[in-house]
């Protein structure tokens, strides 16, 4: 039995599975159930709060709607051309981490993967716990194995955090060559490079040892096993000891893909920001009010507190958050917030279609493809 910690200070008890053993599902009715739909309820409202206080109050005293609609409207044919690529560029890069990751997947099933469990994590409580059991579903029902899943979901999670946590650092160190400065982002670009060296020290002793290959094992069976419980299935069957069984399988896909996988983390990373970019300028946001590196620095402060599961999908503390910096950089009120308003339309609203429509296509993509098994 080992106890694993998750988030506002709660403990959860993870009790070592093999990948053999069958493990019953919750009882109906058990004392975790309630407690579970409780959370959820709360979390629901707080993001319906965060809507409302956003939209309604806050984003209302920056810019009139009124004028934030009338940079909308007179985007011209061209401009909205530039944000149709910018967002397809966007799109089409969701899908090579896991290509990389899970040899076998292709970029049609790779791609359904990622806008659904994108989607998911918009629409339900739970954040990324959603989306890595949302993922584990829909690649057990193509036949992958669940170790080599567990795998997956480990190497490209781990990889995307450690990429969005050094890219503060990075905002710091270009808003410092540029003689300007920033509170926030120095204070999160601290915390974030401490993440990132101790994250990267972690995840090195992981494969270097077996008893920390366990406790991280133990940690995402007990992650994915929360966000399943929000989907109301059961539990997963591998564990802490699967993940001691699974080094060497890291070993050697890290040897061979490290750098593949690197790219394309950055490029999926990098495009949400070419789209955050193109927005700001279609819109009216000129580099004379807010610069690239002002931008950048704006859009790794916010990308960094929208991932905290505090609203589904960041809702109201990336809006907030962006039009703060952008304004407080120099940019004109309505002009910024009918560009944050315009990336966040097309970072969300796509996902949540094709997310939606995936449900339909994954279909077609039923029979066990996994080459491991």
């Amino acid at each position: 039995m080992i106890q694993v910690a998750l988030g506002h200070g709660r403990q959860f008890t993870v009790r070592p599975v093999s990948p053999e053993q069958s493990v019953p599902p919750p009882a109906p009715g058990s004392r975790g159930a309630p407690r579970s739909r409780l959370r959820g309820a709360i979390t629901v409202g707080i993001g319906l709060v965060a809507v409302a206080a956003t939209f309604l109050f806050v984003l209302p005293k920056i810019a009139d709607y009124g004028e934030v609609w009338d940079a909308v409207k007179d985007l011209s044919g061209s401009q909205i051309g530039v944000l149709a690529g910018a967002t397809l560029l966007n799109l089409v890069t969701f899908a090579p981490p896991w290509q990389a990751a899970l040899p076998g997947l292709g970029f049609a099933r790779a791609f359904i993967l990622t806008q659904m469990s994108t989607a998911s994590t918009y629409l339900a409580p739970g954040g990324a716990a959603v989306g890595i059991a949302t993922s584990y579903a829909i690649l057990r029902s193509w036949g992958f194995h669940g170790s080599r899943i567990a795998l997956a979901a480990a190497v490209v999670g781990v990889w995307n955090q450690f990429v969005m946590l050094t890219f503060p650092v990075v905002g710091l160190a270009l808003l410092t060559l540029a003689h300007e400065r920033n509170p926030l982002l120095e204070t999160v670009a601290v915390i974030g490079l401490a993440v990132v060296v101790v994250g990267v020290g972690a995840f090195a002793a992981g494969l270097w040892t077996s008893r920390l290959a366990r406790w991280i094992g133990n940690l995402l069976a007990r992650l994915v096993n929360r966000g399943l419980q929000l989907l109301r299935r059961g539990p997963v069957r591998w564990s802490g000891d699967t993940a001691v069984s699974l080094r060497n399988e890291a070993l050697n896909l890290l040897r061979r893909r490290w750098h593949v996988l690197t790219l394309a983390v950055l490029a999926g990373q990098l495009t949400v920001f070419v789209l955050f970019l193109a927005c700001l300028r279609t819109l009216g946001v000129s580099a004379g009010e807010v610069g690239a590196i002002e931008a950048f620095a704006a859009w790794s402060l916010v990308r960094v507190l929208g991932s905290l599961p505090i609203t589904p999908g960041g809702v109201g503390i990336v809006e907030i958050g962006l039009t703060g910096a952008l304004v407080g950089f120099g940019g004109d009120n309505a002009e910024v917030v009918a560009a944050v308003l315009v990336y966040r339309f097309l970072t969300v609203i796509p996902t949540l279609l094709l997310g939606l429509a995936g449900l339909i296509a994954r279909r077609r993509f039923r029979a066990p493809v996994d080459p491991g098994q």
